[in-house]
């Protein structure tokens, strides 16, 4: 270092004398505190401040480096040598052949039939090859009907009927009595091949099923390979098999197998309720082990609007499983873009090693057998850029937590006892120290949070989506220059009389309280998680301990820099990969969560937090640089140059590039209202093509290419029928508010809907009860809306109770397999005291929904659909919405 970076400590005589020095201000002398009133000595060593540049280029290669890292250990795939027990080459046979057939929605040939059939031949295949050997292979294809609620959505009830399950039994000849259940499913939501969600995941199945068939040596335990054809509506067959099929009794653990992504590597995001032994399991037989107890927690929290079978076998089943799903690159999830030749081998190879190997753990595990012995704890877990996993109890973990906890409390209790920091004055300090760095908090997302603001009403929103990194240089560096701003006045203004060494050992000491804080909160509330803010407590409190004689001697030396930052990496390398996985489900969902959630708001302040939190133990280098204009000055040119970028439309959201598409969702139905008096009369009917867009941009980039499509067409909601009038194939209408109409001819499906009021009778205790027959397509919605004064007191789903009143309305999803028979529903509803009205005491609708076939296609929609340009895509059926009041 230069003589120009250095600054004597200086020792004043008493604590109302400053000595200046240049270009340091005004300083308190701090031997690892505030001190005063010490006799004056002769200077004896020179402490180093950090150059602006250095310190910039050292944090910069810093943080690149490691998110470099992280990039590469998630393109390695497959860590070390594969497998030759799973061979990815036939399991991608099997992928290819299951997605040829088109989507596949409940109901249609493709998955009742074609996709059934297909599967029921490679069974029989691998049952006559494996004949001669230990284990016998049983199949049975279920069709179960019955009905649930479901506090998913809001709420609400579902009802199936004939669904279908392929159930294959493998076990030792002569039988046993614990299994294993192994699930995916192979049916798709319209429009879209699935390849990701979830035929990638029955074709490993299917593989996975044909190496433990073939093993010479015999399993201890027995294991079902479910194939279920009803999953994308809402979870339907597997309830049908947990609840009703004669194996389910024998399950004691379970492995689901999903997707919220298309490829890359699957992560486990859920185990339990409690067994930790199963988490055990996966640690010691996966053979490129990807998990985080993080992710567990956050979707178990509902702030992800999805779900998966793992919810009916816990719920329905009283059973523990693990839950595994894709996650990257959701940006097509539930597409046309969800194609076979988007899975690189490598994923299925990986998917295939840890399903084989983790299963043939458990199906050899004495712990399986008496799985509740075994049954109370849970597990803290997180993998190492997946080549290794950590995973230890929970009551462990809040062991470390509170020694970590302690140790940083007695480190900060010893330097408050120092002789110069008696009498409170290090705790003042380290007060008024915290409530800086909060403030700058506080200000740097108020300030972010305005630039989203403005990009929302520029007309820009979005822009990110096909641009991630451009949103990190315009809200990561109008966040950091913003802290970076605070702290600089701050130092210059505040402590213009304190020297900037003894404040870069304070603002670290503020650091570490501030996630000691959040570590001891974590863990009070029983979460797991608590301990990613281990992590960042533990190594930083050693990696500074073991600096202090260098810190101490030489200040902010390149040595001390250096090694500073060497201390932090492993913390910041599972920190970074954390906050990747963030932004990888969080982006993708973001192009799929209606028109009422402002996306800006929600990205940019998750940059914000993602800025602040890495930021959090550079904040010292602020005050141990001499000067920051630079860092100002390059950041505001950043910041400057992206939002000019943006506010001239430079970043367009969406991409239809083949190699990288980045699609905005669009759904079209094509529909006929009709609305019924209370003398059965038709009072009104229309047509149009109702037209929903999932994400916050509305139509305002369609409206170019498709002009009639604009708001004049636009609809709100009739508040006196249900579910708004319009055929929700979900009850999703809180997401998505904003909805165009745009008139069309009248549809005229082949298989129209038939819907009747068997009997309307007046029951002893006062209620009135309604029988109604419906006969329609495979999907149908039911919606009740009971008017003002009158209830319902019963009904024929579930249990019988009514549940999940959603703003005074009932939704019911059904949907039902082939050969299907007339579905019988009933209901009692308790009427108003003075029935009177037009409105009568209770209004039901029926819409149907037809995905697929001949009917799922009009000449209207078709010609509208090729309009759109090749970034978006439209989900498209035709559908009809009858309502009835009585």
């Amino acid at each position: 270092m230069e003589s120009d970076t250095t600054v004597r400590r200086i020792k004043p005589s008493s604590l109302g004398t400053h000595n200046s020095y240049a270009g340091a201000g005004h300083r308190h002398g701090w031997d690892n505190g505030w001190s005063g009133g010490e006799p004056k000595r002769k200077p004896d060593v020179s402490l180093y401040l950090l150059r602006e540049g250095l310190a910039t280029s050292l944090v910069c290669l810093f943080i690149l480096l490691l998110w470099g890292l992280v990039h590469l250990s998630l393109q390695q795939l497959v860590i070390g040598k594969p497998s030759a027990e799973f061979n990815a080459e036939r399991a991608r046979w099997h992928l290819e052949r299951i997605t040829s057939v088109g989507p596949r929605p409940v109901g249609s040939h493709e998955n009742e039939v074609l996709t059934v059939v297909y599967l029921l031949e490679q069974i029989e295949k691998i049952r006559q090859e494996t004949a001669q050997g230990p284990h016998q292979l049983t199949v049975d294809v279920q069709r179960p009907t019955g009905s649930f609620s479901i506090d998913f959505l809001g709420g609400f009830t579902s009802f199936y009927d004939r669904v279908t399950n392929i159930a294959v039994r493998l076990e030792p000849k002569g039988g046993t009595q614990h299994l294993m259940l192994a699930n995916c499913h192979f049916d798709t939501v319209a429009n879209s091949p699935g390849a990701s969600d979830d035929a990638v995941s029955c074709a490993v199945m299917l593989e996975v099923l044909y190496s433990l068939a073939n093993q010479s040596t015999p399993l201890q335990h027995g294991v079902i390979f479910l194939f279920n054809g009803a999953e994308e509506n809402v979870l339907q067959a597997s309830h049908g098999f947990i609840t009703q099929h004669p194996w389910a009794k024998q399950v004691r653990a379970f492995i689901n197998l999903e997707a919220a992504g298309v490829g890359g590597k699957e992560v486990v995001f859920q185990t339990g309720p409690e067994n930790p032994w199963l988490v055990q399991a996966y640690v010691h037989a996966a053979k490129h082990p990807f998990a985080s107890v993080v992710g567990q927690e956050v979707f178990q929290s509902g702030v992800i609007p999805s779900d998966t079978d793992f919810r009916i076998y816990r719920d329905f089943g009283n059973i523990p499983g693990i839950d595994l799903a894709f996650i990257e690159n959701g940006f097509i999830y539930h597409t046309k873009f969800d194609t076979a030749d988007r899975i690189l081998t490598d994923s299925i190879q990986r998917a295939g090693d840890n399903i084989l190997a983790v299963l043939k753990h458990l199906l050899m595990s004495e712990k399986l057998a008496d799985s509740s012995e075994y049954r109370h704890g849970n597990m803290v877990f997180f993998d190492v850029l997946g080549v290794a996993v950590v995973a230890y109890p929970a009551r462990v973990g809040t062991i470390i937590n509170y020694m970590v906890a302690l140790a940083t409390f007695v480190y900060l209790a010893r330097k408050a006892s120092l002789p110069g920091n008696r009498g409170g004055r290090y705790v003042r300090d380290l007060t008024c120290a915290t409530g800086m760095v909060v403030l700058s908090w506080l200000v740097t997302l108020l300030s972010v949070l305005i630039v989203a603001v403005l990009v929302t009403l520029l007309g820009r929103s979005m822009f990110w989506y096909n641009h991630f990194y451009a949103s990190v240089c315009l809200y990561g560096a109008a966040a950091t220059g913003k802290m970076v701003l605070v702290h600089t006045l701050a130092k210059n203004l505040y402590y213009g009389g304190v020297r900037l060494v003894e404040l870069g050992d304070l603002y670290f000491d503020v650091s570490l309280l501030l996630w000691c804080c959040s570590l001891v909160w974590l863990t009070q509330r029983g979460l797991c998680s608590a301990y990613v803010p281990m992590l960042m407590v533990a190594f930083p409190l050693a990696t500074k301990l073991l600096l202090a004689k260098e810190f101490k001697n030489r200040g902010a030396s390149f040595k001390y820099s250096v090694l500073y930052l060497l201390g932090l990496a492993l913390p910041y390398l599972h920190f970074m990969f954390l906050i990747w996985v963030v932004f990888e489900i969080f982006t993708p969902i973001m192009g799929r969560s209606g028109t009422e959630i402002p996306p800006e708001m929600v990205l940019a302040a998750m940059v914000t937090i993602g800025t602040i939190l890495i930021s959090s133990f550079f904040i010292h280098f602020i005050y141990l640089m001499r000067s920051t204009k630079w860092i100002l000055a390059g950041l505001a040119s950043i910041f400057t140059i992206m939002f000019l970028l943006v506010s001239c439309s430079l970043l367009f959201p969406y991409s239809g590039s083949p190699d990288s598409p980045r699609p905005k969702r669009v759904f079209l139905q094509h529909t006929t209202r009709t609305f019924h008096d209370l003398q059965g009369r038709v009072e009104s009917q229309d047509s149009g093509v109702w037209i929903n867009s999932f994400d916050y941009t509305g139509i305002q980039h369609i409206t170019p290419h498709i002009p009639e499509i604009n708001d004049s067409v636009r609809t709100y909601c009739r508040e006196d029928r249900p579910f708004c009038g319009y055929p929700w194939f979900l009850p999703v209408k809180f997401l998505s508010k904003r909805n165009w109409y745009l008139p069309a001819p009248q549809v005229s499906p082949s298989s129209p809907v038939e819907f009747s009021l068997v009997s309307k009778e007046t029951t002893p205790w006062g209620t009135i009860k309604m029988i109604f027959d419906v006969k329609g397509p495979s999907h149908m919605s039911l919606y009740l809306m009971p008017r003002r004064g009158a209830s319902l007191t019963s009904w024929s789903f579930g249990d019988g109770t009514p549940r999940f009143d959603v703003s005074g309305e009932y939704f019911v999803f059904y949907s039902h397999g082939l050969d299907a028979p007339t579905w019988t529903f009933w209901f009692e509803i308790q009427p108003p005291s003075n029935p009177s009205g037009p409105e009568g005491i209770i209004s039901v609708a029926i819409s149907t929904h037809y995905f697929f076939g001949e009917d799922q296609r009009t000449p209207q929609l078709e010609e509208i659909l090729h309009r759109f340009p090749s970034w978006v895509f439209p989900s498209f059926w035709v559908s009809t919405y009858d309502m009835y009041r009585y």
